[in-house]
């Protein structure tokens, strides 16, 4: 069996630790491979929230790290099959360009591209509060077959720590794809403490 193909894409917003545990959990399943794009806003906010070694992490979890201006990437073409894109997280600018089809860089057009083959594209959207632009944009992904999905924690779980609010949050992005790996969250459960 072949591997699951899962494009992860990074962009400027708050949340840097999120797309990490995205890639450790794809890894930890041996059978996805994880392609990779980061926007330029992206590798300095990596920088300031998760350390100087972020790059070097992203760079041993991802199967494939490509360019943000390398336009004739694999990625790029409607024609290279994948099981789903994730941007997480995706800053208002990226999901702004993604409403409205933009695509001048390679995360914006392997985007488009899922978008455009009807594939899964999973957007953590990641700013708050939110103006009316923003819930239109949000509206136009949407109805183009997006998915919005803000990191917003779940406590139904007790989390006791930040870390733990980082994975539920990268599980259920992942389980949004609908990959056959099993879930990678925890359920709700009435009957558990």
């Amino acid at each position: 069996m072949s591997a699951l193909r899962i494009v992860i894409g990074i962009s400027g917003a708050s949340g840097a630790f999120i797309p990490l545990r995205i890639l450790r959990l794809l890894a930890e399943t041996g059978s996805v491979e994880s392609h990779v794009v980061i926007s330029s806003a992206a590798e300095e906010t990596l920088l300031h929230e998760a350390g100087a070694d972020a790059l070097d992490q992203i760079r041993q979890l991802a199967g494939r790290l490509y360019r943000r201006d390398d336009i004739g990437a694999a990625i790029a073409s409607g024609s290279f099959h994948t099981d789903g894109m994730i941007i997480a997280p995706c800053s208002m600018r990226t999901l702004a360009a993604i409403a409205t089809g933009v695509s001048d860089n390679l995360l914006l057009r392997a985007a488009d591209v899922h978008l455009k083959e009807r594939r899964k594209l999973v957007l953590l959207a990641r700013e708050t509060p939110l103006h009316l632009g923003h819930l239109r944009n949000m509206c136009a992904v949407t109805e183009m077959g997006g998915v919005i999905m803000p990191p917003v924690p779940a406590f139904y779980h007790r989390p006791i720590t930040v870390d733990e609010i980082v994975d539920h949050v990268a599980a259920r992005a992942i389980d949004q794809l609908h990959l056959p790996i099993g879930s990678r969250s925890r359920e709700w459960n009435p009957d558990l403490p």
